[in-house]
């Protein structure tokens, strides 16, 4: 009689099972307030336009149409990391 094998244990997670992923651990919230602080609410809505950053925007209405709509979503996240690259080429000059 054999005991059955366990499976070794999963490794913790941590921010070392993603390093070169730019968005692993950002939250969309933090997505959406980095955002608006980097371009502001007026210069969001044109980079991206949709209601929520166009009309009365503010974070909290934002995070309920994000989480709702994919494509708006990956269109948030691309224009995140835009202005992660953004930031690193100004503070190389």
């Amino acid at each position: 009689m054999s005991t059955p094998e366990t499976p070794p244990p999963a490794p913790p997670a941590s921010k070392t099972t993603q390093p070169r992923n730019p968005l692993h651990g950002v939250t969309l919230e933090a997505m959406v307030v980095g955002l608006a602080d980097y371009f502001g609410w007026d210069e969001l809505g044109r980079q991206i336009p949709i209601r929520c950053f166009q009309i009365d925007p503010s974070v909290g209405s934002s995070l309920k149409f994000l989480r709702k709509t994919p494509w708006a979503r990956e269109k948030v996240e691309s224009l995140y990391l835009f202005m992660l690259r953004d930031q690193r080429r100004n503070a190389q000059d």
